[in-house]
Parts: C-alpha cells; structure tokens; sequence
C-alpha cells in the first residue's frame, strides 16, 4: 500500500487529527482522482481506546474486543489500527468471534500482498534461529512461537521429519496463507510430511473451518508421513500426529528435563508424567522411578518411549501409575512413602485470571504433599505453564507450601521455557513457564 493510502489514511477519520507525518507525504504525493480519493476513503479500519493504543505503543501485540471504539468500512482478516484522534498504529490480524480481536503485524499500513511478504520473511527468520539447536542428539523443536516471532496465531512444531502447524486465528484460515507457510517449511527444512493439527478449543472460539485431514505437504502422497520417532537430549521418543495433546509433545520443557536429570538421584517420582518426558531424564541419573499420570492413552506411549530408550537406561527401574496426582500424593503423604526426588509439572490450573487463587491453592497443595515425601536433602522439581500466573506469586506458593510442611527450601535454580520458545519482554504472555529446581532439607 503506497503513499497514498498512507495520506489518505488520516481524511478517512474524517480529518479530526493529522498524523504529521501522513501529512508530510500527502503533501508529496501528486493529486489524485475524485474517484481514487473515494475508494482511499473505504479503508477498512479499527479505532481503538486509549488503553488499547497505549498497549501497542507499549510494545504489546492484542487488541481485546472491548477495546475496539469503532470499526469503519468492511472488516476483511486485517484491518488497519488507529487510535481515537485518528492517528494511524498500525495493521493487525482481525478476528471478530475472538476476545483478542486485533493482533498487530505492523506498525506501518500494509495490505494483503505485503502481509504473505511478511510472513515469509518471517518464517524464514524463525526457523534460522532454530535451526542451531538442532543436532544428534535433538532433532525437534518448536519452530514458529506465535507472537514471540511476530507471527501471531501461527505454531509449528518439528518432530524430526514431520512438522505440525497450527493455525490459531480466523484471519490466517485462510489457503494463501497456508500456503506460504508450507512453502517456506518445505524450502527450509524438506520434511517428509507437514500436517496442520488443529486445536479443537480455538478452533470453536474463532470459528474456524475444519482443515482437510491431507497433509499440507508430503513426500510421499500416497503413504504421508504421519507417525515417527524423534530425539530430545538423546532419548528417543514416540510421536503420532492423530493423538496426543497440543502439537503432541512438551518441547518448551527440553532444557529442564535435561536440567532435573543433573540433579536428580536416588528413588525419584514424576507427577504428570504425560508420555515420560521427565521420567525417562531422571531414569539416566536414578535407580528407581515412578510416572504418575491421570491418562492412560498418555502412559500406555510412555511405556513405548521407554522402551525405544532400554538399552540407554539400564540400572533403573521405571513403572507407570495410573492416578489423579492429587488424590494419590494425599494418600502417599499421609502414608509415609518418600522419595529422594519429586517432579511436579501439571497442566495449566489457570485458563483464565478469574482461576488464579484457585491455581495457586493447587500449586500450594501439591508442593505441600511432594515436600513431606521428600528425605532430607531431596530434590524437588515444580513447574507451572499458566502464563495468568506470575512467577512471583507461583515462587510464593511454593514458598508457603514449604512453611506448612515444615522444611528449608533452598531454591538451586529457576529456569523457563527453552530456547525455541524465546520470552519477548513486551508481551508477558510469551513467559508463561516457570520452573524452580529445589533441595528441600
């Protein structure tokens, strides 16, 4: 979109404030047509609260839905983003069913042809930098992070060669943007298959299509690529595009699973297991250890990984449980069971800020019984991936857990997500896990 409609831009607010810049190009600009300036006056645009155009200007991406003043024109998937004095803040991704409508991808006044440029160029500076992570011994990693690649609504995982794309907005359901992303992922990596795994939740929430069961791509047509192994830090895990939660396996916990490995000993118990990630860790550094999960779908993989990985963790003895981690470590508590080294990482217990006080009472308490299962010099592995909340109040929890138990808890390290998840300072919600590795004495 070219000076033009940049000039115009400030007469579509019907002239009530002038962006000096904007006025400095129109000024440079030759006179248009009756007509040309009629269609320049159809901009599509949102006006936004002042809360709103603070946000962006702060360096944050989201819009909410009770931010937007005014939609003027035809609201097509962007939409051009002005405060209420008429000063343009950029472009964003629109989705009129999401509570986040707006999502910014520019601070300038793109269209849809600059936008596809953008997100190739995009994708292409996001797989650059993960592509050092890579290695032999790890071969997956989560390739396009959302907003923390300033690709809002895009996630693409790798799981050696098969890559899973979701597409998490209304305005990217859309084929040329599929498109472009196969394209890029195609050029830059070669994968066997690439298959866009949908979120069933989001999917409802936005009001998206439901994506054709084919493959975006495949090297083999008739026969596409849709299960495999992968390898993190040398272990050897199981992945099936057709089950599973998320894209399917916790990447952003990779660095922590190698992390607990270094300190963990002993008899040792990970709660919430899911498929084995930490458990399998911990089996290269402990004699005995226990996978506790609610799932039986998620177990029955686990004991699959662990079978992909004996010949690499002989010594150790891992069993599997089938339980409600709550229910169980009030039973084992209270029944005297001990361990040299627990691992809490639970699934989200706030969706929303509304759940807070709840999550962290849920926190307190699973910290509280792991504690009173410890022997003395014990370690302690808790985590938590609600982004709603804050590390400081997670910290304090834990801190509180261990008061009501009784115990000294020496913190030895506080770790996040790994490095394919990266955390943009201006968009909290791109640190959203936290990870504190304890000796409880």
């Amino acid at each position: 979109m070219g000076w033009v409609t940049r000039g115009v831009l400030c007469g579509f607010f019907e002239g009530q404030f002038l962006c000096a810049k904007m006025k400095q190009m129109s000024r440079r600009a030759p006179k248009s047509s009756e007509a040309n300036r009629k269609n320049e006056m159809n901009v599509s645009a949102a006006i936004v609260s002042r809360r709103a155009a603070d946000r962006l200007r702060g360096g944050h991406v989201w819009v909410y839905q009770s931010d937007i003043v005014e939609i003027t024109g035809e609201a097509g998937s962007l939409l051009a983003v002005a405060d209420q004095r008429g000063i343009l803040l950029g472009t964003a991704l629109y989705s009129a069913a999401s509570q986040i409508a707006l999502r910014l991808v520019s601070s300038e006044l793109i269209e849809e042809a600059q936008w596809l440029d953008l997100l190739r160029e995009r994708l292409r500076s996001a797989i650059a930098l993960r592509k050092p992570l890579l290695s032999a011994e790890t071969n997956a990693c989560r390739l396009v992070f959302s907003e923390a690649d300033a690709l809002p609504g895009v996630i693409a995982d790798k799981y050696g060669d098969l890559i899973i794309l979701q597409l998490l907005t209304r305005a990217h359901d859309r084929e040329p943007v599929r498109r472009v992303i196969a394209d890029v992922l195609r050029e830059e990596l070669g994968p066997a298959s690439i298959i866009e795994r949908p979120d069933a939740r989001i999917r409802e929430l936005e009001r998206m299509s439901a994506p054709s069961a084919a493959p975006l791509f495949a090297k083999d047509a008739e026969h596409p690529l849709t299960r495999t192994n992968f390898l993190l830090n040398g272990l050897t895990f199981h992945y099936d595009a057709n089950a599973g939660q998320k894209t399917g396996a916790f990447l952003d916990q990779r660095e922590n699973y190698a992390a607990a490995a270094r300190y963990a000993f002993g008899e040792a118990l990970d709660v919430c297991t899911y498929q084995g990630g930490f458990a399998l860790h911990l089996a290269r550094s402990c004699r005995q250890v226990t996978g506790v999960d609610v799932s039986r779908a998620a177990l029955e993989v686990a004991e699959q990984n662990l079978a992909a990985n004996e010949a690499a963790l002989k010594g150790c003895s891992v069993d599997w449980i089938e339980a409600n981690a709550f229910d169980l470590l009030r039973d084992w508590s209270t029944s005297g069971t001990m361990f040299d080294t627990i691992v809490l990482d639970p699934p989200a217990f706030a969706k929303s800020k509304r759940a807070v006080d709840g999550a962290l009472r849920g926190y307190k308490e699973l910290n509280l019984r792991a504690m009173k299962m410890l022997r003395p010099g014990g370690v302690l592995v808790t985590c938590s991936c609600s982004h709603h909340v804050p590390l400081a109040e997670f910290q304090e929890a834990v801190a509180a857990a261990a008061g009501d138990a009784g115990r000294r808890v020496r913190l030895i390290e506080r770790r996040g997500a790994a490095q394919d998840h990266p955390v943009i300072l201006t968009i909290p919600e791109t640190e959203y896990l936290k990870c504190l590795i304890c000796r409880v004495e």
